[in-house]
């Protein structure tokens, strides 16, 4: 698929619509703004879905699981294995992000589109293995052309589906072992940052592990930087398949008119890839928590966007999206349910 195309015709949520909700809220019975930022969670709603009565009943989540090649540069504390095993975790629902999502009411997917390891014929485990992990990106670019088609194409079918399913509200979570090196080595080509400006601790390296870890990732962008010109040929050279997915996922929901949660430092990279190729997919994202990553503060900045949580959490799995979710839907609910001062028959603050 010509991606830049597709994401060129996703249009920006509806200021009309978000203007009538803002003067629905303020006519609600209570002080004008007393509600803070869940007033504005409702006004955005209001804006992406274009209804009078929004709705975010019908939750997903979805996770999207894949290795990555720079592991061979000793960047993780955690063996690829772990990557597995916690797939198997997730299907099996004894993960955190079980729990959290029990707790949203939400439904959880797990995708393989790139786990280094057998997972065929597992029940309830989406196929959509591209790879048994991306290529060492210190080496050569991570993907070739036609894997990053693949792996965005395999999310983008799972964010058609939802919209086929009518899910109101998406979640979107990941797991691989190397991650954070990929996703800051992403956020750095797209930000032009230094990497030591975005790079953390991602599953709790020292100091020297974290100076190791920022010099592969300098090496890499040394190497790729004639061709670091867009964000699909950054996320071919530096990303991974679980990201290229996860940026399927968001073109697709964002199309649909989907509300959509982005969990912390790796669907964030995600997600500035998508929004690089249309700012107006924006719109459509809400920004779950603040990441104990190192770089997310940044990330945030250069988007000019506030998450609705700051817990210190650094998990991932889309756990945070789990938390955002009953927020969201408290907006939603307030907004459909609490009656303005004419409908309840009370005299309002002008009179």
């Amino acid at each position: 698929m010509n991606w830049q195309k597709f994401a060129n015709d996703i249009v920006p949520a509806d200021t009309e619509w978000r203007r009538r909700a803002a003067d629905r809220l303020r006519e609600q019975t209570r002080p004008a703004g007393s509600l803070g930022r869940l007033e504005e969670v409702a006004e955005r709603l209001v804006a992406i879905q274009r209804l009078d009565k929004p709705s975010v009943s019908r939750k997903r989540i979805l996770i999207f699981a894949a290795d990555h090649g720079v592991t061979a540069e000793g960047v993780s504390l955690y063996p690829r294995e772990v990557t597995c095993a916690m797939v198997l975790n997730f299907i099996h629902e004894g993960a955190t992000i079980n729990s959290l999502a029990r707790l949203a009411g939400a439904e959880v997917i797990v995708a393989d589109l790139g786990v280094d390891g057998d997972l065929a014929g597992v029940p309830g485990l989406v196929q959509a293995k591209v790879g048994r992990g991306t290529r060492n990106f210190c080496e050569g670019p991570a993907m070739l052309a036609e894997e990053l088609d693949q792996a965005m194409a395999a999310g983008f079918k799972l964010g058609e589906t939802a919209a086929h399913d009518g899910i109101q509200l998406l979640g979107l979570g990941e797991m691989g072992i190397g991650n954070t090196t990929s996703a800051s080595a992403l956020i750095a080509a797209l930000t032009r940052r230094k990497p030591e400006t975005v790079t953390g601790r991602g599953t709790g390296l020292g100091e020297e592990a974290l100076r190791h870890k920022i010099a592969v990732i300098e090496r890499a962008l040394e190497l790729h930087a004639p061709v670091l010109t867009n964000p699909l040929s950054i996320m071919q050279c530096l990303g991974g398949f679980e990201i290229a997915g996860l940026c399927g996922a968001i073109l697709a929901a964002a199309k649909a008119r989907i509300a959509i949660v982005i969990d912390g430092w790796i669907v964030s990279a995600a997600a500035l890839a998508a929004i690089r190729l249309n700012p107006a997919i924006l719109d459509y994202l809400f920004f779950a928590h603040r990441s104990e990553e190192y770089g997310h503060r940044l990330l945030l900045e250069e988007l000019e966007v506030r998450p609705l949580l700051d817990l210190g959490m650094r998990l991932g799995e889309g756990s945070g999206a789990a938390l955002a979710m009953p927020i969201i839907e408290a907006a939603a609910r307030i907004y459909c349910e609490v009656a303005t001062f004419a409908e309840a028959g009370v005299a309002n603050r002008h009179a």
